[in-house]
């Protein structure tokens, strides 16, 4: 079993950044491709962005490209991803998502492994 666990979540102001991480214990390899979903109050869960095992390949939502950066450290089993100019319809609480298939199967939602998420809060 693998476990993911986020963290990094908390309360900003309109046009702050947040960081989230994402730690990855367990039987690990690094070439989970990986990602980010998020799931606000009322909405389904939607897909924010992925990132390809080698890092060399990522997709983004439409909603968050320029805005959000999603990287990796293959060595610390970590990804990442980097928030800046964060807007109030960005609230929802953020998972982190691993697969052992292709990067399609996390841009798709169906990925193998999920954590448990972190509360991201914009707000003024």
């Amino acid at each position: 079993q693998v476990q993911l666990v986020e963290s990094g979540g908390g309360l900003v102001q309109p046009g702050g950044s947040l960081r989230l991480s994402c730690a990855a214990s367990g039987r690990t390899f690094s070439s989970y491709p990986m990602g980010w979903f998020r799931q606000a109050p009322g909405k389904e869960r939607e897909f924010v962005a992925a990132i390809s095992w080698g890092g060399t390949s990522t997709r983004y939502a439409d909603s968050v490209k320029g805005r959000f950066t999603i990287s990796r450290d293959n060595a610390k089993n970590t990804e990442y991803l980097q928030m800046n100019s964060l807007k109030p319809e960005d609230t929802a609480v953020y998972y982190c998502a691993a697969s052992t298939g292709s990067l399609i199967t996390v841009v798709a939602g169906t990925p193998d492994y999920w954590g448990q998420g972190t509360q991201v809060t914009v707000s003024s």
